[in-house]
């Protein structure tokens, strides 16, 4: 999978999970989303996704989660969290998110290909 903010694509490595499976299912995707807390872009999704939700503790730059079952999140930063998500995938080379998405709100696309 691939997620693509202006001319930076990345990689995605998705979950082996039904939330991922079905958000895999949606795509392609363009969403705006904006930033909150300095470290993570979230946006409402379309339609809800199935759950499965654990508390990682520490969220990693690259994580690519679900909160609840319709708010998509992209960490950019590594940091604590109490907070339970649904796993969605991880990006493989997460290094430049933090340039790429920047502060403000970021057009993503979400494609298979």
């Amino acid at each position: 999978m691939w997620m693509t903010v202006g001319e930076r694509r990345f990689a995605i490595t998705l979950a082996d999970t039904e939330a991922a499976r079905a958000f895999a299912a949606m795509l392609p995707l363009t969403i705006d989303m904006p930033d909150l807390n300095s470290n993570e872009k979230h946006a409402k999704l379309p339609k809800a996704l199935p759950t499965n939700t654990i508390r990682p503790g520490t969220i990693r730059n690259g994580d690519l989660m679900l909160y609840g079952s319709q708010t998509l999140v992209v960490f950019y930063l590594t940091f604590d969290s109490i907070y339970s998500y649904t796993r969605l995938g991880q990006v493989d080379d997460p290094a430049a998110l933090p340039k790429v998405l920047g502060s403000g709100t970021a057009r993503i696309t979400f494609s298979r290909d």
